[in-house]
């Protein structure tokens, strides 16, 4: 079970991911968590990372292909995986395609958690986020049960300095220019599953699943 998680910032695509992982038993990795890892590991990729990082540069493509690259080989990822983070734009999508080819191991879904952009404003405008456990809540559309407390820890819950509509905007703005051609080239090999990420978060699992369940030929379980 070989997925790449696309969706925009507040889509849900988070949330969705954890729970893949507990359903197929495959890890999420995330392009994020893996450029953090190597830099702290000192490898080599991450000191070449880091050299990018500290001139306040984009990590080439390349490097974080190879670090994916590495990570795909280890035990775990043998049964499967979902990408959450890479690709962004076409051409590292023909690029990762290229990677997964050298493993012998082609992707088998790209699915999308669609939420238009007036809908992903307000759900980010409302994030709240445990310091503790790392659960989201929002203030409008799924708030805590006591105001500032995570329901699931105790931790303290704060807003996102970077939630602010100015940043939002741009941040969402990016994300439509980069992610349409990603989500017609996928589409157009017959990969992309279309899921939209409003209502419960209960009721959208159940639609991936079976989505996924469905386009692979697996029996629900």
């Amino acid at each position: 079970m070989r997925i790449v998680l696309l969706g925009a910032p507040g889509s849900g695509k988070g949330t969705q991911g954890k729970r893949l992982v507990e359903r197929y038993e495959i890890p999420q990795i995330s392009t994020g968590d893996l450029l953090r890892s190597a830099v702290a590991s000192g490898s080599e990729l991450g000191r070449e990372a880091k050299s990018y990082m500290d001139a306040g540069q984009l990590v080439p493509d390349e490097v974080v292909l190879g670090m994916i690259r590495e990570r795909l080989a280890e035990a775990d990822a043998a049964t499967g995986f979902i990408l959450d983070g890479f690709p962004r734009n076409r051409a590292q999508a023909e690029a990762l395609d290229g990677v997964l080819a050298e493993l012998g191991q082609p992707l088998d879904v790209a699915l999308l958690i669609d939420v238009e952009i007036d809908t992903l404003k307000k759900r980010l405008l409302g994030r709240l986020t445990c310091t503790g456990c790392g659960a989201v809540f929002n203030a409008y559309t799924n708030p805590p049960k006591t105001e500032g407390v995570c329901d699931y820890c105790g931790g303290e819950l704060q807003h996102r300095t970077d939630d602010n509509e100015e940043t939002i905007s741009a941040r969402l703005e990016v994300y439509d220019a980069q992610t349409k051609p990603l989500i017609d080239y996928y589409a157009n090999r017959g990969e992309l599953i279309r899921v939209s990420g409003l209502g419960e978060i209960d009721q959208i699992f159940n639609t991936i699943v079976t989505d996924i369940d469905a386009r692979l030929g697996r029996g629900a379980g």
